[in-house]
This record gives C-alpha cells, structure tokens and sequence, in this order.
C-alpha cells in the first residue's frame, strides 16, 4: 500500500534540473507557470508561481529579499534550506513540500515554491494575491434586522466569517481535496461534543467515494450526499449567521472553495420555512408570519389544480357569482381552462428565467414584455381568461415566499394541474397523499426528514414548527438535529465514543 501511494504522489528530487524539467513538462509551457531562476551565494535555486494566483510586491519584498540577504556564503545546501526555512521569514507562511503532487496543490492555492539545487525538499510561501468580491450581503437570502454579510467566493475569507461568530475552540475545520483536475478544496465544518460521531461518520464516507474531474460549485457534490428525492435533504445557505444556527444544533456544514453557497446536512423539510428573521422578531409575529409560509406554500402547489379540477369537473364547489364569471370569461376565450393554466404556467416560467439570464441593461425591456404578455394586454386579447391569470399570478407570488423550495413548488404545480384536469379533486388527493408519503418516509442520515411532525412531537411542533416560543424559553434546551423523535443516530454515536 506503501508502495502504491508513492507511485502516485512521488517525491521531490535533489535535482534543482531534474524538479525544472518535471514540471515545466506538467504545465506543457503553460503561460501562467513562471519560473525565476536564481542563485543563493552560487547554489542554483528556483522560485514556482503562477501568474495571478501571488502578488509580486510581497513575492519581491517577503521572499526574494530575505533569501538573497541571509548570510549564506559557507553553507552547503542543506544548511542553507534549514537556515531559510528557520530564520527567514516572519511576515509570509510556510510549509515543507516533500512530494511533487503537494506543489501542485501549493502552486494552485496562491503559493510561492522555493526550490534549492541539492535538497529534495521545498519551501511553499502563502502569498496569495489574487481578486475576490468583497463581503457583501446576498441576494438570495434578504433579512431585515440581520447581518448584511453574506459568503463569497474564496474558502478562507468563508472559514473567517464563521471563526468570528463561534468563537470557541470546539469549532473545527477540516479540508478534503475533491475533483480529478479542480482539486477543489472542500471543508467541513462543525462543533465538537455537538455533532453527531455517526452522521459525521457518514459525511466523510459519501465524501471519500466522490469520483468526478471537475467541481465548481457546492451543487456538484450535493447529489452525491443524498439520495434522489422530490424534496432536498441538503440545504444551502450564503448566510453566515445561518449556517452558524444549525451548526450549533449539530449540522455539518460544507465549504466549496470558488462558491459562496454552503452545504448543511442534515437539512429537514420544516427549515424550508425558517429564516433568520424568524428568531430576529417577536414570537407572536413570527409566528404569524411562520403560518403564512406554509399557506403560501400549499396555494402554489395546490391553488391551479384546484381551480382547474373545480371548473372542469366540480363546479358545485364554486359559488355560483364566481361560477358565472368563470363561465363567462371562458366562453370569449379559445382554449379550455386546462390549457389556459398551462400555457401560462409555461409562459410565467419563461419570463421568470428570462429575467435571471438576461443583461441587466435589458432588464426593463423584460419586465415590460411581461407585464404585456401577462396581464391586462393578454385577457384584453381574449387569449386567457381573467381568472385563471389571476390564479396563475397568485401562486406564482404566493412560490416566492419560499424560496428555498420554488424548483419543487414549480415542477409539483404542473404535476397537479395535469391531476386535476384529467382525474378531477380525487386525482389531486391521490397526489397529496403521495408526497406526504415520500416527505414522511425519508431519512436524512438517520433522521427523519419530517421530524418534529412525523413521528410527532407536540414539544418541537411548539418550539419552532407551529409556534416560535421565545428566547427565554428555547435557550433553556437543547435542539440537536440528531436527538429528533424518530432518530437512531444518538445511540450510535454512542457506541462510536464507547469503542
């Protein structure tokens, strides 16, 4: 086994030469690879970087500088590597490189590599210097009263903006390599005595068996951490203050160098509805506001299905002012309302993706097209009628409220408008049951995706799914994701600690 390692990462050669020809080889005169040959006090060196990854001013005024200054004139090689690794420097970190696969991974992070004719060893320099975006507040996950920092790009900058909120010393970091060509730096994060030994366990098993070429973002690996479900069992995050919350009841959080979107696991499905400013505000309205996420949520999915199911198959269920002014927008228009639901579900969905991909300078263009091709222009046309725009428009604010599950909100919409327009109220009930089967049946690593609600626990349901008691309240206990009714992670992680 021994062997085998060594084949695959070799080590560093004595050869100031034969380490030049190697690598230069590696990169095939890649233009970005650059190369400074230099001597110290007559023994051949040579200086690694890559254009862009280093800042030359602190290459030139941190690294060079003291290098070709040390009083080195006697020494053989050896003694001069020692002596710079020991005495040099004290503004720049460094790290010993003894295999040529570590210089890879040095060169690819920001590193400068010394390299000294004579020594099989290198001396990797953190001079990073390449352009980031600045911390600012996502887009994606607005509050009002919250922090306005969100995550950005680089795996550092993410790491400190967590650090400076869990402050103790049980906050651990640790780094995997991912990808075949990215070697993409992936962290885990979490809280020791907190998190749980057999879901961390099971993380870093799923993690290990990742075969891919290539990851650029935190969704790359997702697919590979759960199983294939209608609902998601990982969530994301770019919220500091947030990935923060569920570390602190025993997540694992997962850091992809190059995205500002964080992995959270386990992720369960009543989270879909939490928000910082739920713990922000006072309880009475967060509550309140909690209530109107989840009939936000079932008038997106159920609200088209229902209407199209109604009008089509059921029309005693409608009063009868509405019934006749259903009727008699339908009768000036040229499709049933089957297709009138569908076709602006489609063309809803069109303009929403035209509006995240388009340039921002078209931006107004769009909103104006839309505002024609859905709305007043399209049932003055006598193409939709103005309930079903209505409808439509209503479940698509309504999709909006809970961001986290609009992908599943838009394709589940579809799903029971096609129900109820062929099977009629009974084909959406059918549907129903379905999906509160598969959201009850499934785990995330062992614990249930539906928990506090199945298995039920009255005490969770109070403490933050049906109500949102208060600070004074909830700091009394613990809320340890593997502790939930219906879990069998807590007793394993026992066993784990015993053995």
């Amino acid at each position: 086994m021994s062997t085998q390692t060594q084949e695959e990462n070799p080590r560093l050669s004595s050869s100031l030469l034969e380490n030049l020809i190697y690598f230069r080889s590696q990169f095939d005169g890649s233009f970005d690879f650059v190369v400074r040959e230099f001597q110290i006090t007559g023994t051949p060196a040579a200086l690694f970087s890559l254009e862009g990854m280093v800042n030359k001013h602190v290459v030139a005024e941190s690294v060079l500088n003291p290098i070709l200054s040390a009083p080195l004139v006697e020494l053989d090689p050896w003694q001069k590597f020692r002596y710079i690794r020991d005495n040099s420097f004290s503004t720049v970190d460094q790290v010993q490189l003894v295999a040529k696969e570590e210089v890879f991974d040095r060169l690819a992070n920001g590193f400068a590599v010394l390299a000294i004719d004579g020594c099989d060893k290198m001396l990797a320099f953190g001079v990073q210097g390449f352009q980031f975006r600045s911390v600012s507040e996502p887009s994606g996950e607005v509050t009002q009263r919250g922090s306005r920092e969100g995550f950005v790009e680089p795996l550092q900058i993410n790491m400190s903006l967590i650090r400076r909120r869990m402050k103790t010393p049980k906050l651990k970091f640790e780094r995997m390599v991912i990808g075949k060509n990215s070697k993409t730096n992936v962290c885990l994060c979490y809280l020791r005595g907190t998190v749980s030994p057999e879901v961390l366990r099971m993380v870093k098993k799923n993690l290990g068996k990742i075969q891919i070429d290539t990851v650029l973002a935190a969704g790359y690996i997702a697919p590979f951490l759960e199983r294939a479900n209608v609902f998601n069992g990982i969530g994301f995050s770019e919220r500091p203050d947030t990935v923060c919350g569920k570390i602190n009841e025993g997540r694992i959080a997962i850091l992809v160098d190059g995205t500002p979107n964080v992995l959270i696991i386990p992720f369960l499905f009543v989270e879909n509805f939490q928000s910082v400013d739920d713990y922000i505000t006072r309880p009475i309205y967060a509550t309140m506001i909690r209530w109107l996420k989840y009939l936000s949520f079932f008038l997106a999915i159920f609200l088209p299905g229902l209407y199209v199911a109604s009008a089509t198959f059921h029309p005693e269920f409608l009063p009868q002012p509405l019934l006749l002014k259903i009727a008699e927008s339908e009768s000036e228009t040229p499709f049933p309302i089957f297709m009138e639901a569908i076709v602006l579900h489609f063309l809803y969905e069109i303009m929403r993706e035209a509006g995240l991909r388009v340039p921002r300078p078209l931006t107004h263009a769009v909103s104006i097209v839309g505002a024609l091709v859905i709305g007043d222009a399209a049932v003055s046309s006598g193409l939709v009628g103005a309930p079903t725009l209505m409808v439509i428009a209503l479940t698509a604010i309504a999709s909006y409220v809970t961001p986290s599950l609009y992908e599943v909100t838009a394709i589940l919409r579809l799903v029971f408008i096609i129900l109820g327009a062929t099977i009629g109220v009974w084909g959406m009930m059918l549907g129903f049951g379905l999906i509160l089967v598969n959201i009850c049946v499934e785990s995330v690593y062992k614990v249930p995706f539906s928990s506090p609600v199945s298995p039920l626990s009255w005490k969770g349901m109070r403490r933050d799914v049906l109500t949102r008691i208060g600070w004074q309240r909830m700091a009394q206990g613990s809320s340890k994701v593997q502790d939930m009714p219906g879990s069998d992670v807590t007793l394993r992680g026992e066993e784990d600690k015993k053995s």
